[in-house]
């Protein structure tokens, strides 16, 4: 989005952080998709680096642990990078981790035909896992999440190691990019029991070829909660009544519940309220939700996104602390070891970039960039290249 960069540097100046996207450059292929990608560039919604995420081997392995859980990883372990994860966040990945949603296909291959397949079935089904194909030594099966894959994974290489039967398992977006990512996981790490997936990007495995024992504990619970506050609700009220405010949260509401969260701590006529979600995308995706239809209403709004009650109250409450030219909209949340969110604008200020994208507005910024440049030019007693400036914008101008 080069036709944004010269926005992204004004609103980063002006909010104190960067930037990273206005809109999405991700390509929808389903309905869904593409409603809110045409959301997130009809709003020009966009993706702030609030505390930047610095993705290494190390942060990986530390956010898998802290993901899967620390008891569910084997103290006899290897940790190989099949492929480095990039040092940044791509804008088009993010969103379509929130769009695509967080299930993820498993793919388990056993070194020789035995009655564990059997076994891996039971088990892949009671974690309300579904199976898509199976053969006697083969299973392909979709789970809720990337994480409940990787640790079901996990369990089932050790039953494996267990029984002198060698099992590689490999989590990804669809059943094929599972399978593949097995095979590669053979090719750069040999013939060994483990568990391949993909992490911001980069490719990794487990390697687990000793016989363990994982503590015994409930499956972990990976809930995410979503705070979220209106911005000013005084000011609110005075301008459009308290009926309003109550119309608008009963709406939000109404709508969190329609998206699977489970709503805490609200009461009528207030201006907050909590929702407890099944997982991260579904989180995010109702926080923008509402982050749009409020905004549409005339408040602004403040969202927080975290493990806990408190963590989401207090990246709610960081969104108090960034300003543009006055209080913003903000969608506040994790990624890897950093902080991150997304901006909504107000409808002046989409207008304003709109303006400033169009030729009118290009021409515009082009000439106050001249301006400056002259009357710097002029103040060091070379006024006469403001003048060569001048004559060279015209002519640009004048014979495109």
């Amino acid at each position: 989005m080069a036709e944004h960069s010269i926005i992204r540097k004004l609103v980063s100046l002006v909010t104190k952080h960067e930037i990273i996207s206005i809109g999405t450059k991700y390509f929808p292929t389903t309905p869904l998709e593409t409603e809110y990608v045409d959301m997130f560039n009809y709003t020009q919604t966009m993706l702030m680096e609030i505390d930047k995420a610095h993705i290494t081997t190390e942060s990986i392995f530390t956010n898998l642990v802290r993901d899967v859980g620390r008891e569910n990883i084997p103290e006899n372990h290897s940790f190989y990078e099949l492929l480095p994860a990039q040092d940044k966040v791509e804008e088009y990945a993010l969103v379509s981790n929130i769009i695509m949603g967080s299930d993820r296909y498993m793919y388990v291959e056993l070194s020789e035909p035995s009655y564990i397949i059997n076994l891996f079935t039971d088990i892949i089904l009671r974690e309300n896992g579904e199976i898509i194909e199976r053969s006697e030594t083969e299973i392909v099966s979709r789970l809720m999440s990337k994480n409940d894959a990787i640790r079901v994974a996990i369990r089932l290489v050790g039953i494996g190691l267990d029984n002198g039967i060698r099992v590689r398992a490999a989590a990804g977006m669809t059943g094929a990019a599972a399978i593949e990512r097995s095979i590669k996981f053979n090719k750069e790490v040999g013939d060994s029991p483990g568990v391949a997936f993909t992490k911001l990007g980069g490719e990794y495995a487990l390697v687990l070829d000793t016989p363990f024992k994982l503590a015994e504990s409930e499956p972990p619970e990976f809930q995410q909660y979503l705070f979220i506050d209106i911005v000013d609700s005084t000011n609110f009220i005075s301008k459009y009544g308290r009926n309003k405010l109550v119309e608008l949260m009963t709406s939000v509401k109404e709508f969190m519940e329609d998206c699977e969260g489970q709503i805490e701590g609200y009461r009528e006529g207030g201006d907050d309220l909590i929702a407890k979600f099944p997982s991260k995308d579904v989180a995010i995706r109702a926080g923008l939700d509402c982050a749009w239809f409020i905004l549409n209403n005339g408040a602004k709004v403040k969202i927080g996104i975290g493990r806990s009650r408190r963590e989401a109250g207090e990246r709610a409450s960081i969104a108090e602390s960034i300003h543009g030219f006055g209080a913003l909209s903000l969608v506040i949340f994790d990624l890897a070891n950093g902080l991150y969110g997304y901006y909504i604008p107000s409808d002046f200020t989409r207008t304003l970039c709109e303006f400033l994208t169009n030729k009118k507005g290009k021409l515009v910024t082009a000439f106050l960039v001249m301006f400056v440049a002259s009357y710097l030019l002029a103040v060091m007693g070379m006024g006469i290249y403001g003048l060569l400036i001048v004559l060279a914008l015209v002519a640009y101008y004048t014979l495109r």
